[in-house]
């Protein structure tokens, strides 16, 4: 029945494997992608709950404020006495972790990857890796990384949990797929690393830029830029490179989204703008 394939489509977890692929279904795909995206523009929260990341936060709260599963004042909330409502104690919670991964979920990247003028809804940044040393024996590294914005953002989070050794022997390229520009604080750390670390390049490929009409965005990758970082905006095929690299695809192909050539001009324009 219809109501199951709308049901499939968007709860498809990562690691699962299609059982048929009918060229019948994608047309009815590519409508409920765009019915869970509409919704998360309007509800983030509540359209990820039917679309779950790979990996569950931790340190999640189990039941609505206040209370348990069960029902029961959980702690931090304080009853008042009588029948009247508990009164809920400010709590300190601990921060939503960086998830670290290798390949990203289709409809993850589809949303969170698109070069919209408005990012309605998107409230992450999702920060796929390539990095090549050269002079030593391993393979170069290759993965993602997520964020929430309630701890360290996945720019700094990348020196800490990829690339946390630097040796001065070695020689670095380093280059990033971001679904945003860094904020003001990330390109003024990632400015002061690429000023102490002298033999590493980073290239920063951005599907949209944050916020780029405030001053401190616009001091702040240009400061990124004079201490030696390479910035780009993504263009279609840059698109169609991280979906093949990046993404869990299940070998099927990426075709760009209508104005997504329009868009990347639009911010290639705005970028030389800031940056001359």
């Amino acid at each position: 029945m219809s109501d199951k394939k709308e049901g499939k489509a968007p709860g498809k977890l990562p690691g699962r494997k299609k059982t048929e692929r009918k060229a019948d279904k994608a047309p009815e795909k590519e409508k409920v992608e765009k019915k869970v995206e509409r919704k998360m523009e309007k509800d983030p929260d509540k359209a990820a709950e039917k679309v779950p990341t790979e990996k569950a936060t931790e340190n999640t709260p189990e039941a609505s404020e206040g209370t348990v599963g069960n029902g029961a004042p959980r702690e931090g909330a304080v009853a008042s006495g009588g029948d009247e409502e508990f009164v809920v104690e400010p709590m300190e919670l601990p921060p939503f972790e960086i998830i670290v991964g290798e390949k990203i979920n289709p409809f993850f990247f589809k949303f969170q990857f698109k070069n919209v003028e408005y990012s309605s809804g998107r409230n992450k940044t999702f920060l796929c890796f390539l990095v090549d040393a050269q002079n030593s024996n391993g393979e170069g590294l290759r993965g993602y990384l997520e964020d929430e914005h309630t701890g360290a953002h996945a720019e700094e989070a990348f020196f800490h949990q990829v690339l946390p050794q630097y040796d001065p022997a070695q020689r670095y390229m380093v280059t990033w797929y971001v679904s945003s520009s860094p904020c003001a604080a990330c390109a003024a750390k990632l400015a002061e690393i690429l000023k102490t670390r002298k033999t590493l390049r980073l290239t920063i490929f951005s599907s949209r830029l944050f916020m780029w009409e405030e001053p401190e965005i616009q001091a702040g990758l240009k400061a990124l830029v004079a201490a030696g970082c390479k910035l780009r905006m993504m263009k279609p095929s840059d698109f169609i490179y991280a979906w093949d690299t990046f993404v869990e695809n299940e070998d099927q192909s990426f075709t760009p989204w209508e104005d997504c050539q329009e868009n990347y001009e639009y911010y290639q324009e705005r970028l030389a703008d800031i940056l001359q």
